[in-house]
């Protein structure tokens, strides 16, 4: 199968994953800069959350850079990650407005290792497809930067009842240490 439609229909949901999460900022009732308060939290939980889906549309790009074709098992697998990448939203949305507490961060933080183990899912499923010969497989053997952050979102779940706020920095650890695209399969390109 040509990979074109499932780059395509992934582009599509990650739109309006990002659009859904932008109007859930509601903008206040008051025309003064302290209305604006209440919602920092919401703004906040806004910019990781588009950073956080920034990444994953940014390395799902590069793995289908590499990908020669695809059959329904990647088709279901890819279905997959969007499931949990749709769930963003939900989980963006009650950490903002209960100001980051315990419960919707451990839940933030289950979303986000779900989108980890369903991008993981993925691309070995791609890998299987293609061989250990492909490029896909030469790039990510090696998975430091996957293996960390799956650990980190495993602490950070249930550290979010001990302090929320180191939930959160966890959180925000990660998305820095994958802020930068992975270099790995541009150059397996070059």
């Amino acid at each position: 199968m040509n990979k074109t439609r499932l780059e395509a229909f992934s582009d599509g949901v990650l739109a309006i994953i990002i659009t859904i999460m932008v109007l859930e900022i509601k903008a206040p009732e008051d025309d003064s800069f302290e209305s604006l308060q209440h919602l920092i939290p919401v703004f906040l939980s806004y910019v990781l959350s588009f950073i956080y889906v920034g990444i994953y549309w940014n390395n799902h790009h590069h793995m289908l850079q590499v990908v020669k074709k695809v059959n329904g098992s990647i088709l279901w697998g890819n279905l997959f990650l969007l499931f949990w990448l749709s769930l963003i939203p939900f989980a963006t949305s009650w950490i903002g407005e209960h100001h980051f507490s315990a419960v919707p961060m451990s839940i933030y933080g289950f979303v986000l290792l779900m989108c980890a183990v369903a991008y993981n899912i993925l691309q070995n499923k791609i890998i299987k497809l293609e061989g250990n010969d492909s490029m896909l497989h030469k790039a990510v053997k090696d998975d430091l930067k996957g293996k960390i952050s799956t650990l980190a979102y495993v602490v950070a779940i249930p550290l979010a009842f001990v302090s929320p706020w180191i939930s959160g920095l966890l959180y925000i650890a990660i998305a820095l240490l994958w802020i930068v695209p992975d270099s790995r399969i541009e150059k397996q390109l070059n």
